[in-house]
């Protein structure tokens, strides 16, 4: 075939501004259904999957370069907190935490993620209409979600002191945090809409001026009033992300349609129906959470409450802009194609793909300089968590397997399947702490994390493989026994060898594994698909190499 010709054909097909129904600008909405076309060529094909690794890669380097910028804030967020409150101190701090998003995820009823999926849906099908009237309703009863939570937990706050912390000392402080779940669930319902419209880049300066300025005040808030000060900062930091989504979702001009008080029930039934199974699991890993902190209180103290919070917040830290990527991108993405159960697959496979490649190298960095890490993050004083953050460590690397499988059985509205397993993962969780914990101490909190997602990956394999035929890619299979193997390898390593080999090799598999992984991801895509600071740095390298050589 001509070269031209598949050239031309690709280009339609990949041609962001006419192809894409997520890209766009700050101008009205103007969808319009797509012309028919037809079918790619299977040249057209094979440069339409490369496009889609592309894109994987630059939606997640977006998140991940954002999330850089994140962890820098958060390293003087964390150490300030760390040193003015100490251990006790961050236990508290994750307490209060938690109540406040509990408090959210049940009063929020799952609306924001059912109007993630709503919006990228009629986008995905051109439906100006459509998105108009979900915008609408999902920011009235945001609204209404915030008032409600916000009432709920000050009618209980005692109860909830009590049931935390074993007297209601801490009811005050409790009752505080409902502004800081009434700001944080008007501030969702307007960030679903920049996640529906796929405005990755919005989410990413949302994420980097939320984190900036909700650290400043936070800090200056705790190192006036010291523990005292603890639910203010949360509700300055909730009032922050508030005034910043609003910011940035004015940009994206709605044009608000008129509505019957019937369409507003029908768009709103709709919302909340589906809002339910994803309140419910947020409430069954927020419930999940909760309690683990408790079974740690209770059994080892609130010091190990704050050990294991600090433990918890890094083992997630470098692994959270891959799952904020596949959020903010892959999860709409999935949704519009979800009824084609071989291009959902192919999805699946290309973003568990890139996923292992950009997750594995940085667990093992974790693994191996876990004391480095929690004393540049906290102090000396938390050097007791590198037991517990290594398991963790362990847990989200399995975590970054499943979760794309999972999101097959959320695109494709299986309910009461999504419930289930949700739920099961939950009692398995906190089963396993609760024995563990007893039996292993502070370190069981993190055993039983890792046990509990090696349930999860076992149950929710066959439960996607009847949804859509799903199967792992033979170069999925190999990648993941590949860093299965070597965080392995580093996590025993510890167990079994001096500190001094041990991090020997864990720096040796590091490095090993980085270079893997970028000659896998440059096989992937090509430089010039990379996003521009990548290039800039290669470009750069490379100028000094050629200049340093006689």
């Amino acid at each position: 075939m001509n070269r031209r010709v598949v050239a031309q054909s690709v280009r339609r097909w990949l041609d962001e501004e006419s192809f894409n129904p997520y890209n766009m600008s700050s101008n009205p909405v103007n969808l319009q259904t797509a012309p028919s076309r037809e079918p790619p060529t299977s040249e057209a094909i094979g440069s339409l999957q490369k496009h889609s690794y592309v894109q994987i890669l630059r939606s997640s380097a977006t998140i991940g370069g954002a999330s850089v910028v994140n962890v820098a804030i958060g390293i003087v967020r964390m150490k300030a907190m760390a040193l003015l409150l100490g251990p006790a101190g961050i236990g508290l701090l994750g307490l209060y935490i938690l109540i406040a998003d509990l408090t959210r995820s049940i009063a929020g009823v799952g609306v924001n993620s059912s109007g993630v999926r709503q919006i990228s849906e009629a986008a995905g099908s051109g439906d100006a209409d459509r998105v108009a009237r979900s915008v609408t309703v999902l920011r009235r009863i945001s609204i209404l979600l915030g008032i409600l939570g916000a009432v709920l937990l000050v009618a209980f706050s005692e109860e909830v002191s009590a049931l935390t912390f074993g007297n209601e000392q801490h009811s005050g402080a409790v009752a505080l945090l409902s502004l800081a779940v009434f700001f944080h669930l008007i501030a969702d319902g307007r960030a679903a809409l920049i996640q529906g419209m796929r405005r990755i880049s919005d989410l990413a300066k949302m994420g980097v001026l939320g984190t900036l300025f909700g650290t400043i005040l936070s800090v200056l808030i705790v190192y006036f009033l010291e523990k005292d000060g603890l639910a203010p900062s949360l509700v300055a930091i909730a009032a922050t992300t508030l005034v910043i989504s609003w910011w940035y979702s004015r940009r994206v001009r709605i044009q608000l349609p008129a509505m019957t008080p019937y369409q507003v029930k029908q768009e709103a039934a709709s919302l909340l129906k589906l809002g339910v199974a994803f309140m419910a699991s947020g409430l069954l890993m927020m419930g999940a959470g909760y309690t683990v902190r408790i079974v740690v209180l209770r059994y080892v103290g609130l010091d190990a409450a704050g050990l294991y919070h600090a433990a918890w917040t890094l083992g997630g830290l470098y692994i959270g802009f891959i799952l904020q990527a596949m959020g903010a991108d892959f999860y709409p993405r999935l949704v519009a194609a979800i009824k084609d159960d071989a291009e959902s697959n192919r999805l699946v496979n290309e973003q568990t793909q890139i996923s292992l490649l950009l997750a594995g190298p940085g667990v093992i960095a974790t693994l191996t300089l876990a004391p480095l890490v929690l004393a540049l993050f906290y102090s000396s004083e938390f050097a007791e968590a590198v037991d517990v953050l290594r398991w963790i460590c362990l847990g989200v690397a399995l975590r970054v397997i499943t979760w794309p499988m999972g999101f097959i059985i959320v695109a494709k509205n299986r309910q009461a399947i999504f419930f289930l397993a949700e739920l099961a993962w939950a009692l398995v969780n906190v089963g396993l702490t609760w024995f563990c914990v007893q039996a292993f101490g502070l370190a069981g909190a993190g055993i039983a994390f890792f046990a509990s997602y090696v349930f999860h990956g076992l149950m929710i394999y066959p439960i996607v493989r009847r949804l859509s035929g799903f199967r792992w890619t033979g170069e999925n299979r190999r990648a993941g026994l590949f860093f299965i193997a070597s965080i392995m390898v580093v996590f025993c390593g510890f167990h079994v060898l001096p500190p001094v080999p041990a991090t020997g090799l864990g720096v040796s598999l590091f490095i090993a594994s980085a270079i893997c992984s970028l000659r896998a991801l440059l096989r992937l895509v090509p430089l010039s698909g990379m996003p521009r600071w990548v290039r800039q740095l290669f470009s750069r390298n490379w100028a000094l190499g050629s200049r340093s050589r006689p």
